[in-house]
């Protein structure tokens, strides 16, 4: 089956529908290169009149088989039993392949709708497309009809966090908040699943299965659930609704793949999240992101908007349709009420993961889970007390934004994971940095990033720090070598006129070397995703100690001399 590219099925609701869908990738070639005739003949036998088909190969030729592939699976359809069924078709990077979903009800029936539309697409070039329809119809009519959708109908209170960058400290935000709150919090995200604060199963879940899996514990009375790109686009989301959603921000990342090449289509793969949110609860959307403001427009939930300008023309808008708005007011988190005065909850200088205000990103997390925690119904005084106890160490919030001291050497450790990560690594890192002291910086990416996204992160680092060495990530090459990404980041670097640094294997022995050639004062930023429990081991047996707040803050200081 030639014109079959992929077949898959998704569980819950994605990026086409708002329910269990199948999503066919289907190579359109034969159909794209078939004679007028042919092309005519086809559109005939599916009920398509007076159509303009277009010279093959050309974009009409394009435009006429997206539309003919959406009447073939009404057809095949119909003529197999089901009277009205939803299509969804789009156009991708490839002018020889296309994307079609459909939701389904049955597992088998649904798979067997989709090859047998794979079927007439490459019995085109033939001369029996009449026949080809038919036989196609009917082997669906005959199919078992299998199993039901999983998706799962939540029984209490779910948070639903997505974002290019920041989902996973804000999801650990509300956690700990709703903890806090003396609830039995379930959460799930890039590093595992948690019950009541303890890792039960170790991995990436911030696809469906996260969800299931914190559902599936009886005793969990709150869920937090972080939802990845991957997750939408290859199950969908495991959960029919959600109470709260919160969009963090939408950035360049995992561009050119799953068919997603813009950060514009990437804004409507996360858009998918709000989409579920119940009519009666609250979308959190980022009011300092266009597109994430953009959300407004496809949700049902009511807006509520963060901002770190309280003057945003965002804030005015929402606020005069009825939404809620969370901002920063005199250096306080602050909510703001259609026709109320400002609610101050708390000062930013007291809220441990925005480093005293210096974190722009955790500023805007902090904002983001203030708004999700208090629109999901925990009282204020609960909200202020988790954003006052909730901490930037290996116990809160591990591997994003961690502070050690490594003798009189400041060491932080961050996921930095691309462009906008590694800008606000940097950025916390000058301000903890003593006048006159360095930044040294341990460079290292994942592999199945864009060739240019990954000069870019080479660029950066190598244009803001002052020391550079690269630590590769073994275990996410992802089909790249060593030297190929050395190469790239080497090339980023090259273009600000840094030519001669180090490579180590491995993330530790970079920051082995960072540290070691460290003087009082200085400043090494790990970008930290393959090893960060040997990373913390190494720092640990250096004698290092992870920062309290008080700490911290007087590196605030000191900076600010």
């Amino acid at each position: 089956m030639t014109s079959l590219v992929e077949l898959r099925v998704l569980e819950g609701p994605n990026l086409y529908f708002p329910r269990a869908a199948i999503k066919l990738t289907l190579d359109i070639s034969a159909l794209a290169a078939a004679p007028d005739e042919v092309a005519q003949r086809f559109a005939k036998r599916i009920g398509l009149r007076n159509v303009r088909t277009g010279a093959a190969e050309s974009g009409f030729r394009q435009r006429f088989a997206v539309r003919a592939v959406a009447r073939l699976v009404r057809a095949i359809a119909a003529e197999s039993g089901t009277q009205r069924l939803a299509v969804r078709v789009r156009t991708t990077s490839d002018q020889h392949q296309i994307v079609v979903a459909f939701p389904w009800r049955h597992r088998e029936r649904a798979q067997e709708m989709g090859r047998a539309v794979a079927s007439v697409l490459d019995a085109v070039p033939g001369t029996d497309i009449e026949t080809a329809v038919s036989e196609a119809a009917e082997r669906v009519r005959a199919s078992e009809p299998g199993a039901r959708p999983h998706t799962l109908t939540p029984r209490v209170p779910v948070v639903a966090v997505t974002g290019t960058n920041g989902k996973t400290t804000t999801s650990r935000m509300i956690a700990h908040i709703a903890r806090t709150d003396g609830k039995l919090v379930g959460w799930s995200n890039t590093d595992g699943v948690y019950i009541d604060g303890e890792l039960v199963e170790a991995g990436d879940y911030s696809g469906p299965s996260g969800a299931g899996r914190v559902l599936a514990h009886k005793e969990v009375e709150f869920a937090v659930t972080e939802t990845a790109r991957g997750g939408i686009l290859l199950k969908g989301i495991g959960l029919t609704r959600n109470d709260v959603s919160v969009v963090t921000n939408v950035t360049a990342d995992h561009l050119g793949l799953q068919g997603i090449d813009t950060v514009d289509q990437l804004a409507e793969v996360k858009s998918v999240v709000p989409q579920i949110t119940r009519k009666d609860g609250w979308a959190v959307l980022n009011a300092d992101d266009p597109r994430v403001l953009a959300m407004r427009g496809v949700i049902k939930a009511q807006p509520w908007v963060f901002s770190r300008d309280p003057d945003s023309p965002a804030i005015r808008e929402v606020l005069s349709a009825g939404g809620r708005a969370t901002t920063v007011i005199d250096g306080w988190v602050a909510v703001l009420a259609p026709h109320g005065d400002a609610d101050p909850l708390v000062e930013l200088v007291d809220v441990p993961m925005t480093l005293a205000g210096l974190s722009r990103f955790n500023v805007e997390n902090t904002l983001a889970a203030a708004s999700a925690a208090l629109a999901i119904g925990i009282p204020r005084d609960v909200v202020v007390e988790g954003l006052r106890t909730f901490r930037p160490d290996a116990e809160h919030n591990p591997g994003r934004m961690n502070f050690f001291s490594v003798g009189e050497v400041s060491v932080v450790i961050d996921l930095a994971h691309n462009e906008a990560g590694l800008e606000a690594l940097l950025e916390i890192m000058n301000g903890v940095r003593r006048p006159g002291a360095r930044l040294l910086l341990g460079l290292g990416v994942v592999g199945d990033r864009q060739d240019d996204l990954i000069e870019k992160l080479g660029e950066i680092a190598a244009r803001d720090s002052d020391v550079l060495a690269i630590g590769h990530k073994e275990k996410y090459l992802r089909g790249r070598t060593y030297d190929e990404l050395d190469d790239l980041m080497r090339a980023g670097a090259a273009r600000v006129g840094v030519t001669s640094f180090a490579s180590y294997p491995t993330e530790v022995a970079a920051l082995s070397a960072l540290v070691g050639q460290a003087l009082p004062g200085d400043v090494v930023g790990l970008m930290c995703h393959a090893e960060r429990e040997e990373v913390y081991a190494w720092i640990a047996g250096a004698g290092g100690t992870p920062d309290d707040n008080a700490t911290l803050a007087a590196k605030v200081r000191a900076a600010r001399v």
